[in-house]
Protein backbone atom coordinates (compact mmCIF):
# COMPACT_ATOMS: atom_id res chain seq x y z
CA UNK A 1 0.00 0.00 0.00
CA UNK A 2 1.14 3.23 -1.13
CA UNK A 3 0.12 6.74 0.55
CA UNK A 4 0.46 10.00 -1.14
CA UNK A 5 2.76 12.76 0.79
CA UNK A 6 3.14 16.58 0.72
CA UNK A 7 6.83 17.40 1.78
CA UNK A 8 6.74 20.21 4.01
CA UNK A 9 10.98 20.35 3.41
CA UNK A 10 13.39 19.76 0.96
CA UNK A 11 15.01 15.76 1.72
CA UNK A 12 17.08 14.69 -0.19
CA UNK A 13 16.12 11.09 -1.29
CA UNK A 14 12.31 12.27 -1.51
CA UNK A 15 11.72 15.53 -3.27
CA UNK A 16 11.60 19.46 -2.52
CA UNK A 17 9.70 21.47 -0.33
CA UNK A 18 5.59 20.97 -1.50
CA UNK A 19 6.04 17.89 -3.71
CA UNK A 20 3.35 15.41 -3.30
CA UNK A 21 5.31 12.04 -3.73
CA UNK A 22 3.88 8.51 -3.09
CA UNK A 23 5.66 6.53 -0.29
CA UNK A 24 4.52 2.88 1.20
CA UNK A 25 2.58 3.33 4.26
CA UNK A 26 4.84 1.99 6.68
CA UNK A 27 7.65 4.24 5.51
CA UNK A 28 5.26 6.85 5.88
CA UNK A 29 4.11 6.51 8.65
CA UNK A 30 7.26 4.98 10.93
CA UNK A 31 9.41 8.10 9.48
CA UNK A 32 8.49 10.81 7.48
CA UNK A 33 5.36 12.07 9.47
CA UNK A 34 6.91 11.67 12.96
CA UNK A 35 9.69 13.52 11.65
CA UNK A 36 7.58 16.30 10.19
CA UNK A 37 9.39 15.69 6.88
CA UNK A 38 6.01 15.69 5.34
CA UNK A 39 1.57 15.69 5.84
CA UNK A 40 -0.60 13.26 4.37
CA UNK A 41 -2.08 14.64 1.68
CA UNK A 42 -5.69 14.95 2.32
CA UNK A 43 -7.72 17.36 0.38
CA UNK A 44 -7.48 20.31 3.35
CA UNK A 45 -3.73 19.76 3.37
CA UNK A 46 -3.87 20.38 -0.76
CA UNK A 47 -5.82 23.06 -0.39
CA UNK A 48 -3.56 24.75 1.68
CA UNK A 49 -0.84 23.79 -0.23
CA UNK A 50 -2.05 25.34 -3.53
CA UNK A 51 -2.97 28.53 -1.77
CA UNK A 52 0.55 28.53 -0.37
CA UNK A 53 2.08 28.31 -3.57
CA UNK A 54 -0.40 31.13 -4.76
CA UNK A 55 0.83 33.56 -1.94
CA UNK A 56 4.26 32.89 -2.95
CA UNK A 57 4.05 33.23 -6.70
CA UNK A 58 2.23 36.91 -5.94
CA UNK A 59 4.94 37.71 -3.38
CA UNK A 60 7.73 36.70 -5.85
CA UNK A 61 5.57 38.99 -8.84
CA UNK A 62 5.61 41.93 -6.05
CA UNK A 63 9.63 41.74 -5.77
CA UNK A 64 9.92 41.75 -9.26
CA UNK A 65 7.89 44.84 -10.14
CA UNK A 66 9.35 46.41 -6.99
CA UNK A 67 13.00 45.63 -8.54
CA UNK A 68 11.92 46.69 -12.03
CA UNK A 69 10.60 50.09 -10.57
CA UNK A 70 13.78 50.70 -8.50
CA UNK A 71 15.72 50.02 -11.71
CA UNK A 72 14.08 52.86 -13.92
CA UNK A 73 14.51 55.01 -11.29
CA UNK A 74 18.09 54.51 -11.16
CA UNK A 75 18.61 54.53 -14.62
CA UNK A 76 19.21 58.23 -15.07
CA UNK A 77 21.02 58.91 -11.53
CA UNK A 78 24.55 60.09 -11.25
CA UNK A 79 26.50 59.61 -8.28
CA UNK A 80 28.77 62.07 -7.65
CA UNK A 81 32.31 60.09 -5.19
CA UNK A 82 35.48 61.96 -4.26
CA UNK A 83 38.82 60.27 -4.86
CA UNK A 84 42.20 61.89 -3.46
CA UNK A 85 44.86 62.24 -6.93
CA UNK A 86 48.22 63.29 -7.09
CA UNK A 87 49.95 65.02 -9.83
CA UNK A 88 49.14 64.02 -13.22
CA UNK A 89 45.78 63.10 -12.00
CA UNK A 90 46.92 59.77 -10.66
CA UNK A 91 44.95 58.55 -7.49
CA UNK A 92 45.47 56.72 -4.45
CA UNK A 93 43.43 53.71 -4.05
CA UNK A 94 39.92 52.73 -5.72
CA UNK A 95 36.69 53.46 -4.94
CA UNK A 96 34.67 50.49 -3.55
CA UNK A 97 31.14 49.41 -3.81
CA UNK A 98 30.92 50.28 0.10
CA UNK A 99 31.66 54.13 -0.85
CA UNK A 100 29.19 54.07 -3.91
CA UNK A 101 26.16 52.47 -1.85
CA UNK A 102 27.04 55.29 0.73
CA UNK A 103 27.17 57.74 -1.97
CA UNK A 104 23.66 56.91 -3.79
CA UNK A 105 22.39 56.64 -0.12
CA UNK A 106 23.19 60.34 0.52
CA UNK A 107 22.87 61.87 -2.90
CA UNK A 108 19.44 60.77 -4.15
CA UNK A 109 18.06 58.04 -0.91
CA UNK A 110 18.00 55.09 -2.47
CA UNK A 111 19.50 52.06 -0.52
CA UNK A 112 21.07 49.50 -1.89
CA UNK A 113 23.50 46.50 -0.45
CA UNK A 114 27.01 47.11 -1.70
CA UNK A 115 27.13 43.24 -2.28
CA UNK A 116 24.51 43.92 -4.85
CA UNK A 117 26.80 46.42 -6.90
CA UNK A 118 28.48 44.77 -9.76
CA UNK A 119 31.88 46.37 -10.81
CA UNK A 120 33.64 44.72 -13.69
CA UNK A 121 36.81 46.48 -13.40
CA UNK A 122 37.96 48.50 -9.76
CA UNK A 123 37.69 52.39 -10.19
CA UNK A 124 40.77 53.57 -9.94
CA UNK A 125 41.07 56.62 -12.06
CA UNK A 126 38.90 60.17 -12.49
CA UNK A 127 35.99 60.07 -14.56
CA UNK A 128 32.18 58.70 -15.30
CA UNK A 129 31.63 54.68 -15.06
CA UNK A 130 28.44 52.68 -15.56
CA UNK A 131 27.90 50.65 -12.64
CA UNK A 132 25.13 48.12 -12.89
CA UNK A 133 23.23 46.52 -9.79
CA UNK A 134 21.36 43.13 -9.72
CA UNK A 135 18.62 44.00 -8.15
CA UNK A 136 16.45 40.35 -8.65
CA UNK A 137 17.76 37.45 -10.70
CA UNK A 138 15.87 38.43 -13.89
CA UNK A 139 16.48 42.61 -13.21
CA UNK A 140 19.84 44.29 -13.41
CA UNK A 141 19.73 48.37 -13.25
CA UNK A 142 22.76 50.93 -14.36
CA UNK A 143 23.85 54.07 -13.15
CA UNK A 144 26.39 56.40 -13.48
CA UNK A 145 29.32 56.89 -11.16
CA UNK A 146 31.46 60.16 -11.56
CA UNK A 147 34.79 59.84 -9.55
CA UNK A 148 36.31 63.53 -8.81
CA UNK A 149 38.73 64.79 -7.27
CA UNK A 150 38.89 65.56 -3.75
Amino acid sequence: MYMKIILLQDEKKLGKKGEIIEASEGYARNYILPKKIGVEATPKNLNDLKLQKANEKKVADELLAKAQELAQKLEDKIVSVKMKAGEGGKTFGAISTKEIAAALQAQHSIEIDKKKIQLTDSIKTLGSFQVSVKLHPQVTGTFTVKVEEA
